[in-house]
């Protein structure tokens, strides 16, 4: 009989090149029941792995996996802000006097006028998420474009419109009142599933803000809605040519599940 914990930890190996070795022993209580290993894919062992076989236990290689697939993406919400350029100082012409000019009289002593304060620097920017609107259509139409989907900017309003009127406005993150990021939702209740799952439908950063952490933004905030709204669990599908999409996936703790299918009608 398969065991499930087992078939997950091989889908986990697959997704990050590696293969799951199960031990050949199969009575309990006999040294090696129940051990596994890694090894990628030309056999070379990679961990719990020795000359005769699986070393590790099921709960020692899971832990291994998680923490190689957290260091598949980093992401910071540094952003970095150019220094302030200051004005050269003039400087006063020094004033001539000619040989046969009178001597100046004395001018009385001025007390110097202390230095004004240099001003305050600009606060830094910070990124925000909201929901869509109509008239973040042109800047979305681009962000849209970015992924190979080809809509016009009039569609992407007026879907802006229905999804709003759904209650499944797309999110949108902003810096400097600049849309640079794109999320959308949405609920779906099932006949199989006993609560309704959410689902991640679209998520694009524009590429002057990528690794700046707006991403993760986007999905946590998304996270945080779909769980407000019943979601117990959510899904998210990413095109087979996006290999640091599923990075991401991985670091912020999705699981490859399933194969998606699509007929255009």
């Amino acid at each position: 009989m398969s065991d499930p914990r087992l078939d997950q930890l091989t889908d986990s190996a697959r997704n990050r090149g590696l293969k799951l070795v199960r031990s050949r022993v199969r009575k309990p209580g006999k040294p090696g029941f129940g051990t596994v290993g890694l090894i990628d894919q030309n056999g070379k062992a990679v961990f719990g792995m020795d000359a005769d076989g699986p070393t590790a236990m099921p709960e020692e290689v899971e832990s291994y996996l998680r923490n190689l697939g957290a260091k598949d993406w980093g992401a910071s919400l540094d952003v970095a802000v150019l220094p302030r350029k200051r004005k050269p100082a003039k400087v006063e012409k020094a004033r001539t006097t000619a040989a046969n000019d009178r001597e100046p009289a004395p001018k009385p002593k001025v007390v110097p006028k202390p230095a004004p304060l240099p001003p305050k620097p600009k606060p830094e920017a910070k990124p925000l998420v909201r929901a869509a609107k109509p008239g973040d259509a042109s800047a979305l139409t681009k962000l849209i474009n970015l992924l190979g989907h080809e809509i016009d900017e009039k569609t992407v309003r007026k879907n802006i419109a229905a999804l709003t009127k759904a209650g499944e406005a797309p999110l949108v993150a902003t810096l400097d009142k600049a849309v640079i990021g794109l999320c959308g939702i949405h609920r779906m209740v099932t006949i199989h599933r006993p609560a309704p799952v959410g689902r991640i439908t679209v998520l694009v950063v524009a590429e002057t803000a990528q690794d700046k952490g707006i991403g993760r933004m986007l999905v946590e905030e998304a996270e945080r809605l779909l769980k407000q709204a019943g979601c117990q669990i959510v899904e998210v599908t990413s095109n087979d040519r996006l290999g640091a999409a599923h990075a991401f996936y991985r670091h912020m703790g999705y699981e490859r599940t399933s194969i998606r299918f699509m007929k255009t009608l």
